[in-house]
């Protein structure tokens, strides 16, 4: 464990962050934005960066985001993924590949916020965009590139039948992330959610709506590099070292 930290007096009214996670778990604690203010996220900021604490700062908006930029200048604001990353580049990857697929064009920002945590976390990542259900030929095209994976981020919406599509074609095992995207009857995303939860296919894991983060992160659990003996924690990048 690490020695023990101090919070500010203004910091510890709201937050008492957890730098003893990678020790423990070999994947540092990220800092959901939404519901924060921007002075919040200003006072968690500036102790990350104090700290020197790799950071993902997840589901940001623009005000929050620039809350962190204004304390983490040369953090990186993903702003497709509604994400801010500190240090702004991924640590070099080791273990297996994450592959990562989006039903739609429009399931690509939580696609995107579950790639850009798989990098940062540490494994090699591969995107594939608009491969649907409605066009089987489109994820038939990728099999090359999910049968190379450790590990399978599915993305969708609507019907949400891809997961299990993509589970009776790939030994690895299937993340499925149900996105709000669809018309009434998708229930902001409930419908998507329950079909993922009655797969046929079995090796798929389901995660929380629009949760990309969490699909990422078990994800890039799921391909960490093998150890040998007993079970140990994930390396974990040291702060500075994360530039490729």
């Amino acid at each position: 464990m690490t020695a023990p930290w101090e919070p500010d007096e203004a910091l510890a009214a709201f937050a008492e962050l957890d730098y003893d996670r990678a020790a423990r778990r070999g994947y540092p604690e990220a800092v959901y934005c939404e519901g924060k203010t921007s002075a919040q996220l200003a006072a968690i900021a500036t102790a990350v960066g104090d700290r020197g604490q790799p950071t993902l700062f997840t589901r940001a908006g623009a005000a929050q985001a620039r809350a962190v930029l204004d304390r983490l200048p040369d953090a990186r604001h993903h702003e497709d993924a509604r994400l801010v990353a500190w240090p702004a580049d991924p640590p070099a990857s080791s273990g297996g590949l994450v592959a990562v697929v989006a039903a739609g064009t429009s399931d690509v920002p939580v696609a995107r916020e579950a790639a850009l945590t798989v990098a940062h976390l540490g494994r090699p990542c591969e995107l594939a965009v608009d491969v649907g259900v409605a066009g089987l030929h489109r994820v038939l095209g990728r099999l090359e590139m999910l049968r190379r994976a450790r590990a399978v981020i599915v993305v969708a919406g609507m019907d949400g039948a891809l997961p299990s599509v993509v589970a009776g074609l790939v030994s690895a095992p299937v993340v499925a992330v149900p996105t709000s995207v669809g018309y009434g009857a998708s229930f902001g995303g409930i419908a998507a959610l329950l079909a993922m939860l009655n797969a046929c296919a079995p090796g798929v894991a389901v995660v929380n709506i629009d949760n990309g983060y969490g699909a990422g992160h078990l994800a890039a659990q799921i391909a960490a590099p093998w150890v040998a003996g007993p079970q140990t924690a994930p390396e974990t990048p040291e702060a500075g070292s994360a530039g490729r």
